[in-house]
């Protein structure tokens, strides 16, 4: 697995990201490269801090950050070099798998709409959520990000929800619901009731 990690996202930026980038190599094998994406001097200091050395990863470095007052589809537009869009890139280009970032999500999701594109039929993305129970995991979708879901949208986030806890997961047959205020047909908005 090779993974584009926006080393500049988030509340605390390189120190907090690059610590955890370097924890996961030591736990996940699986891991065959992690990008750090971001300021090389920012991000080399923190590995020298850490005494990390692991030659699985490579820094791609980009001079801009978006900020979580920036507005994501203008950011992802105007700041075309910043780490989070220069992650998606390497997605894009096939030198990664998969992208992380605990950044401006709003940006992360605008960079993958327009630089990924989605499934035929997916018109808007949804952010999964795995959560434990007491016997194994779930998938929550739509776990934020989308304040104004049409019954269309709800159900492509249980097909997106559906593959997923099939191919990720190994469920067989996964089970789609819908969380509501209850039960009852009658409780709930419109929109849920309507689904």
């Amino acid at each position: 697995m090779k993974i584009a990690l926006d080393a500049m996202g988030g509340d605390f930026g390189p120190p907090n990201l690059v610590a955890g980038a370097v924890l996961a190599l030591r736990e996940y094998s699986h891991i065959s490269r992690l990008f750090l994406v971001g300021d090389t001097v920012q991000i080399e200091a923190e590995l020298r801090k850490l005494g990390c050395n692991d030659s699985r990863i490579e820094i791609v470095h980009s001079t801009q950050v978006v900020d979580m007052s920036d507005r994501a589809w203008s950011a992802v537009r105007r700041k075309k070099d910043s780490s989070v869009s220069r992650a998606v890139d390497l997605v894009k280009h096939g030198q990664a798998n998969a992208i992380v970032s605990a950044g401006h999500t709003g940006a992360a999701v605008a960079a993958s709409m327009i630089k990924l594109r989605t499934l035929p039929g997916i018109y808007r993305p949804g952010i999964a959520a795995v959560l434990p129970t007491e016997t194994n995991v779930f998938v929550l979708m739509d776990a934020g990000a989308n304040i104004d879901a049409r019954p269309e949208h709800l159900l492509q986030y249980a097909f997106m929800g559906s593959v997923y806890s099939s191919h990720v997961l190994g469920y067989k047959n996964p089970t789609v619901g819908l969380i509501s205020l209850g039960e009852e047909d009658v409780k709930g908005n419109e929109m849920t009731k309507e689904v």
